[in-house]
């Protein structure tokens, strides 16, 4: 499937080199230059990763080991396919233990708190549509009613332990996260202007995912076929069982709330969202695809580029186009054989236009009351996070190897079924409406 379509198209165009700014070109030159040299070692071995993590910490059990066989493939793939700079294979390096540490520190606290086991998830809400339909904006409004809704941070899922409801220390990580998204910022200046982030804001599931190593987070980064190929076979409930497990563990010691969480990659497995999550609500954003789909193609360039030196842009489009147009099929036949009132749609232009009435009428349509205090909040955050806060992001559909009519054949059903209508063919992007 995937990995097929990626490896013809980078056959057919070819990659170009890039010019980076010179703090990037400095900081890769001296990675390479310490490698070189031998005085670091930089190992894409799951043996090796594996034993670091355990030092790391100096715990021993992960509990459920079957995050072997997907990491082994991750690393294999990154190492034969992705092009990886020396920042690419630091990033890749760093992020991968921190995912190794997160885990054993996780089971740790799952025996020192046996009661973590016994947390009941009731009802989560989760948010999901295309890329780039509205999904983090409607996300983060959500998150502002804490009184209803619990929406893990960015700094919980980055350093989830000690269960945060536990721990004094929750500054110092809370400090730990900025530091990790101020140098992320350093690496890749323009991806805020996209999607900005904060050691505060909700975070979305992949990165919950990604501690199974199953997760399109690291397809989005890397170009790695092989993997993304072999991910798209796999069954994903054992998945969406840890994805449960750090649930509780960010619920254990805290008031009961209904979870709200949000995802696009929740449309490649929605029946296995169901199957883990049987009470499960879903909301699904719509955007023209037009629009939104190179939105899409724009994000993964800049974040790509950020850890290879050969990416080309033309060759990630078409690939992107068939993957979505495949994945939305599947999503809305899957949809058709689950509970209709699971479900719920907002479109995206009524989100950016009325985004406090669209919030009214979810409310209304969940069972739940907007309170005058939530209101106020999300209002509040709508006046802090304005649109183009940190600049315009602006495209083409052409730059990545995209064309409206292609677009338009493979989306037509889904744009008459729920009246969505093509009105841009160059694009300016919001920071706040992804």
């Amino acid at each position: 499937m995937l990995a097929s379509r990626v490896n013809r198209q980078c056959s057919e165009m070819g990659s170009k080199p890039l010019r980076r700014n010179l703090p990037i070109r400095v900081l890769n030159w001296t990675l390479r230059a310490q490698e070189r040299a031998g005085f670091v070692t930089r190992h894409l071995e799951i043996e090796h990763l594996v034993e670091a993590a355990r030092r790391r910490t100096g715990l021993s059990e992960f509990g459920d080991e079957t995050f072997h066989e997907p990491l082994r493939r991750l690393l294999e793939s990154c190492e034969k396919e992705a092009g990886l700079n020396n920042i690419g294979k630091l990033a890749l390096i760093e992020d991968t233990l921190q995912l190794l540490t997160n885990r054993l520190e996780i089971e740790r606290d799952r025996c020192k708190w046996p009661g973590i086991r016994k947390e009941r998830v009731i009802a989560p809400l989760f948010i999901t549509g295309l890329p780039r339909t509205g999904t983090t904006l409607l996300h983060s409004l959500l998150a502002q009613d804490d009184r209803t809704y619990q929406a893990p941070a960015t700094w919980e899922i980055m350093f989830p332990s000690p269960p945060p409801f536990l721990s004094q220390r929750n500054r110092k990580r809370i400090k730990r996260a900025e530091r990790n998204l101020a140098w992320f910022d350093l690496l890749v200046p323009e991806f805020r202007k996209i999607h900005p982030m904060s050691a505060h804001f909700p975070q979305e599931c992949i990165a919950i995912m990604s501690h199974a190593f199953i997760s399109d987070q690291f397809y989005t980064m890397f170009d790695v076929p092989a993997y993304e190929s072999w991910r798209e076979k796999q069954d994903m409930r054992p998945v969406y069982a840890y994805h449960l497990q750090f649930l509780q563990h960010l619920q254990y010691g805290g008031p009961l709330r209904r979870f709200v969480l949000k995802a696009p990659a929740h449309m490649f497995s929605i029946e296995a969202l169901f199957a883990i999550y049987p009470d499960a609500q879903v909301i699904q954003t719509h955007r023209e695809p037009v629009e939104s789909l190179p939105s899409l193609v724009s994000l993964m360039n800049i974040l790509r580029t950020a850890f290879s030196d050969s990416v080309d842009p033309v060759a990630i489009g078409p690939v992107m186009t068939e993957f979505w147009k495949e994945t939305l099929e599947n999503f809305l036949t899957a949809r058709n054989r689950l509970r209709s009132n699971s479900f719920l749609d907002v479109k995206y232009r009524d989100l950016v236009c009325d985004p406090i009435g669209v919030v009214r009428e979810l409310y209304r349509n969940l069972g739940d009351h907007l309170s005058n205090d939530a209101e106020r909040r999300m209002r509040s955050f709508l006046s802090k996070h304005p649109k183009g806060k940190y600049g315009s992001h602006f495209y083409t559909t052409a730059s990545f190897g995209l064309d409206t009519a292609t677009l338009d054949q493979h989306f037509d059903s889904y744009r008459e079924r729920f009246g969505l209508k093509n009105t841009k063919l160059i694009v300016e992007e919001r920071a706040s409406e992804g």
